[in-house]
């Protein structure tokens, strides 16, 4: 039999687009590269992006429609392209980024994001270009911790791709899922999900040039720390654990993670959060209220800096839902604080630079 382009063009109209209620030929998706020799047939699909969905299976079903309309002994031969450039290949996925800093605890409930938000407010007050990335895909809290619960990132056209532009705060860029989702409503994701919802805030947003590109992580040892050590160098872990036994020895398990021979990031040191409290009224007296220096005890025994003991003190918290970090008022004594801290993990983390190699990207072979 003789194939015309028209039969071609005839059968790939009854392919229709997922939720569209178009056709893939109307919708101009087939490209002007029709080629016809004999029984041999070729052609090109252009999609948005390479990441789109429906890529695999809209290439399946263009094939079966031109075996079902046209002859089941046709040999089709179908190339993809897309509108938008590739994402860049790791481990360059993030050239304009210096030092990539996970903040981790070993369970929930020590203020951990409350350290990571703090973090990034004093190293960008130290004159520093900081990125924050909410990297809990289940429970986000960075954007009410910024106050900018209403924010919703745009996207931009930037080199060929469509790139989420991060919000930017208190001098700071910031990311999360939490700018995407209904707050009221849970995201229930699979793991795969999550993962690849995190890859687009890493990989498909304009992050630009950073000093340190802060990384808020969930609670725990999960698949999102997995999908973190396989997409970025990360530079170093800081550690973060109050001075109760229970949470020491989940933070033990935090640090051993990192420490893996498989993952090898190095851990730039602990911070111990709700160290002590001080009633305002006796500035001078400290009271232990969760165990005494435990934090410290395991900083030695791990043998990794302390890089820092922050208070029990009730402006912390309420900065927090207020969106005003505490760090933003450096005259006050938790403000200092987290200055401190900050200028411990500049210290840390060039020191880090200095006696190591670059961070290598997890590789997951089977």
């Amino acid at each position: 039999m003789e194939i015309y382009p028209k039969l071609i063009m005839d059968a790939l109209s009854t392919v229709r687009y997922p939720g569209s209620g178009k056709n893939i030929v109307e919708m101009q998706m087939v490209e002007d590269d029709l080629r016809i020799a004999g029984m041999h047939v070729s052609f090109s699909l252009i999609f948005d992006k390479p990441t789109n969905p429906f890529l695999k299976s809209l290439v399946k079903a263009a094939e079966a429609a031109i075996h079902a309309y046209v002859s089941k002994d046709v040999e089709v031969e179908i190339h993809t392209k897309t509108l938008q450039a590739p994402r860049p290949d790791l481990p360059d996925l993030l050239p304009g980024v210096k030092n990539i800093i996970a903040v981790s605890s070993g369970k929930g409930g020590v203020g951990k994001s409350t350290v990571a938000a703090n973090l990034a407010v004093a190293l960008a007050r130290l004159g520093h270009r900081v990125g924050l990335l909410d990297c809990d895909i289940f429970g986000p809290s960075v954007p009410k911790m910024f106050g900018m619960e209403e924010a919703r990132p745009y996207s931009e056209n930037i080199g060929g791709r469509d790139l989420i532009i991060p919000a930017e705060q208190y001098g700071i860029k910031v990311l999360s899922i939490g700018f995407f989702v209904d707050p009221d409503t849970p995201t229930l994701w699979r793991g795969g999900m999550a993962s690849n919802a995190l890859k687009q805030l890493i990989g498909d947003a304009a992050w630009g040039d950073l000093d340190y590109f802060i990384l808020d992580t969930p609670p725990g040892t999960s698949d999102i720390h997995l999908t973190l050590v396989q997409t970025l160098p990360i530079t170093g872990a800081v550690i973060v654990s109050t001075p109760q036994q229970v949470a020491l020895a989940d933070a033990r398990k935090g640090i051993n993670m990192y420490r893996n021979e498989k993952v090898d990031v190095p851990i730039l040191g602990l911070v111990e959060n709700m160290a002590w409290f001080t009633p305002a009224e006796h500035p001078d007296e400290k009271y232990f209220l969760f165990g005494r220096e435990g934090v410290k005890q395991l900083a030695e025994t791990m043998q990794v800096p302390l890089l820092g003991q922050i208070p029990v003190v009730q402006s912390i918290c309420d900065n927090g839902d207020s969106g005003t970090p505490a760090a933003l008022d450096p005259a006050s004594p938790s403000g200092q604080a987290f200055l401190q801290l900050a200028a411990r993990v500049v210290t840390e983390t060039d020191r880090r630079n200095l006696e190591k190699e670059k961070t290598k990207i997890v590789s997951v072979k089977g």
